[in-house]
């Protein structure tokens, strides 16, 4: 492993499913410390990180009463999940004496801290985790296309999708355990071939910045660790 890390600032992806485990909805807090505890080993090393949060586990509970509701209001009700996730996490971090920051791109301002783009990237600078929640402030795009619109508003070098498989294979391996790992993939070969790395809004912008994403496994230990020093882990997706 190489002494010094191959990204000084990285832009990590969360679901919001990575933090219920193995319940229906919720959060697991043996879950989000077990992440915190990863993020904290990459900040250690002086990487910046700014996370991106979902709010599928707490919007999951609420899910049956959206059915019949109005896209957008739904849309709305979901952003305000992440915002319960972010603090989630920022909790969890405090505890490990991690020092971060919530911005929101909804107002909430007696809660956290409204999205402003300079003071988040001087947040990054100070060596603070920044937490991204509410996804864009608008419905109809995910947290997916989120995650890609701030990685580029903070210049990070890359943007790290966290799922719950170490990568992108060419089947689904609990179905199929012959799929192969891609290792390396282009913006084209996973759009075309509709990989779901990322929604297609997100991998398009992604793609027209020339910002690489990688897709590894949260719950590998020290997964995250390896990315970061450009090891082969997760699969990554280039121009």
């Amino acid at each position: 492993m190489s002494k010094t890390p191959a990204y000084r600032r990285i832009l990590l992806k969360l679901s919001g499913e990575a933090l219920m485990g193995e319940s229906s909805y919720g959060i697991d807090s043996d879950i989000i410390d077990r992440i915190v505890g990863e993020v904290a080993e990459v900040v250690h090393l002086g990487v910046e990180v700014a996370v991106v949060i979902g709010g599928g586990n707490i919007f999951r509970g609420i899910a049956p009463a959206a059915a019949h509701m109005d896209r957008a209001t739904a849309d709305y009700m979901g952003m305000l999940a992440t915002v319960m996730n972010a603090l989630a996490l920022q909790d969890a971090m405090r505890r490990v004496k991690l020092v971060s920051r919530v911005q929101s791109a909804l107002n909430i301002e007696q809660v956290v801290e409204p999205y402003i783009r300079g003071k988040a990237m001087r947040y990054l600078e100070e060596g603070k985790v920044v937490i991204f929640a509410a996804g864009t402030g608008n419905p109809f795009f995910t947290t997916d296309t989120a995650a890609a619109l701030r990685g580029m508003e903070m210049n990070v070098e890359l943007v790290l999708k966290a799922t719950k498989v170490d990568g992108v294979y060419t089947d689904d391996p609990k179905t199929h355990p012959d799929a192969m790992r891609y290792k390396r993939l282009t913006f084209d070969e996973a759009i075309i071939k509709n990989l779901k790395v990322m929604d297609a809004t997100a991998l398009t912008l992604c793609r027209d910045q020339k910002l690489p994403i990688n897709v590894f496994s949260i719950f590998k230990p020290a997964a995250l660790k390896r990315v970061v020093f450009g090891e082969d882990e997760g699969t990554m997706v280039h121009v």
